[in-house]
């Protein structure tokens, strides 16, 4: 299967997909960790369908020590006990700020007040930008049908 557009070749899509890693780059510098980032990012790619993401990001947490156990569990976060109460607070922030369509009210106050809990300020501001984030990569990904599972740790760094 090929991508419907080469988001690399295409001057539009090139510029806004190097910004949008120049973004990524931001968010690793932050004190939210790398894991929670990744966990959020996987769950989002999940719940989207987005295959090629799916696979980035779990490549990209096995690369950073993540374990095998804890990635399968992703997708059953609630039932699995491998996860800490503050990983919980932003799988749950992921899955609400990804399905923003399917509630009146977008995220609920339990929710956002369960993840402010867990994180500060800054790390919430990390947190919502790594969602929205991979919610934008994502789309892009689904909508030109970007094959998934030859994604290989430090490609586009």
């Amino acid at each position: 299967m090929e991508a419907r557009l080469n988001l690399f070749e295409n001057p539009v899509a090139a510029r806004f997909v190097r910004q949008l890693t120049a973004a990524n780059k931001v968010l690793a510098e932050s004190t939210l960790p790398a894991a929670t980032q990744e966990l959020v990012k996987l769950r989002a790619s999940q719940i989207n369908g987005c295959g090629f993401c799916v696979d980035m990001h779990a490549k990209d947490a096995l690369h950073a020590g993540e374990t095998a156990t804890r990635l399968s569990l992703v997708a059953a976060w609630r039932e699995a006990t491998v996860f800490t109460d503050a990983e919980r607070a932003a799988l749950e922030l992921a899955e609400q700020g990804t399905r923003i369509a399917d509630a009146a009210g977008g995220v609920t106050d339990e929710a956002w007040q369960n993840a402010a809990k867990h994180y500060d300020e800054e790390q919430l501001g990390a947190l919502v930008s790594v969602i929205a984030l991979i919610n934008a990569f994502n789309r892009g990904n689904v909508m030109i049908r970007q094959p998934a599972g030859g994604y290989q740790p430090g490609q586009f760094a």
